[in-house]
């Protein structure tokens, strides 16, 4: 016996199922198509409204749509999927294995999600963007382009992730930071802020980019190295750091730039003469920790070579604020 039907699918009354005090019937399509046949056993929806009538839009396999969520356009729910709340699966969109979309989430074009991915909030997945094994991509996020987020990444707040861009492993991307073109966001790397991450830059390790500040060309930010305020990091950058060091057991990052050499370690962000002025202030330049950074900044010098020229494209800038 049929609870309802349309003249694509009707829900089956005999095979329900009990999900969170809601109850979820299989359905079965009464017509032919796309890559669907009449009489064939779909997936499980709350309400016949679920799945939209027109288009080649499918639920199968033990997939879940409820709640006031909806699939439509040529978009395929399947696997173990589950899609709820509000959230939208349309175009030629597809979520499958273990993944979820909920909330106001949505997921269109020709955008994948799946493993054990979840897409929630007022997420945004498009394009031909990859979101997949236990990544998060939440709150007002937008992943759009060729990007895609995968292992335990997590991408939530205002950020944006596009283009060509990845963001893997267990690196975060969030606030209002982007991720663009062809760059790489990967092991427990932070981008976070209002920074940016473009052209094909790396940045991955421990390291962190915040504030903001900018990493692209084909610069690499990685270990515990630490850009941020108005840093500008690019092109083919030399950037050394060193960590726990100081009073605080902190991070001291050295990067060249093109009118010398630029460090930032803390809430200081300025020239390497600068850097130890204020060192000596504080600390003295014969107390043990004034030693120890005037002892570090003499070895990124001699890491880091200023004697040959840089171009602009080729170097790291602080901006004014």
């Amino acid at each position: 016996m049929t609870t309802t039907r349309n003249k694509k699918f009707e829900l089956i009354a005999d095979s329900a199922i009990e999900v969170f005090g809601r109850k979820l019937f299989r359905i079965r399509a009464l017509i032919s198509f796309g890559n669907v046949s009449a009489g064939e056993l779909g997936g499980y929806v709350e309400k016949a409204k679920n799945v939209a009538e027109n288009g080649d839009a499918w639920v199968s396999g033990d997939a879940r749509v409820s709640d006031d969520a909806r699939v439509y356009g040529n978009a395929r729910v399947y696997g173990n999927a589950r899609v709820y709340g509000n959230a939208q699966v349309y175009g030629n969109a597809q979520v499958y294995g273990d993944a979820q979309v909920y909330g106001n989430a949505q997921v269109s074009d020709d955008a994948w999600v799946y493993g054990n991915a979840l897409v929630s909030g007022n997420a945004r997945v498009s394009g031909d963007a990859l979101v997949s094994g236990d990544a998060l991509v939440s709150d007002d996020a937008r992943v759009y382009g060729n990007a895609q987020v995968y292992g335990d990444a997590q991408v939530y707040g205002n950020a944006q992730v596009s283009g060509d861009a990845l963001v893997s492993d267990d690196a975060r991307v969030y606030g209002n930071a982007q991720v663009s073109d062809d760059a790489w966001v990967y092991g427990n790397a932070l981008v976070s802020g209002n920074a940016r991450v473009s052209g094909d830059a790396l940045v991955s390790g421990d390291a962190r980019v915040s504030g903001d500040a900018w990493v692209y060309g084909n610069a690499q930010v990685y270990g515990d190295a630490q850009v941020y305020g108005n840093a500008r990091v690019y092109g083919n950058a030399q950037l050394v750091w060193f960590s726990k060091v100081g009073s605080e057991n902190g991070t001291l990052t050295v990067f060249r730039a093109s009118a010398g050499l630029m460090v930032s370690r803390g809430c200081f962000l300025g020239t390497d003469e600068e850097f130890l002025a204020a060192v000596d202030k504080r600390h003295g330049a014969d107390s043990k920790i004034g030693r120890e950074y005037h002892l570090l900044i003499e070895v990124a010098r001699s890491r880091i070579d200023v004697s040959i020229p840089v171009a602009a494209d080729e170097a790291a800038e602080p901006e004014a604020a």
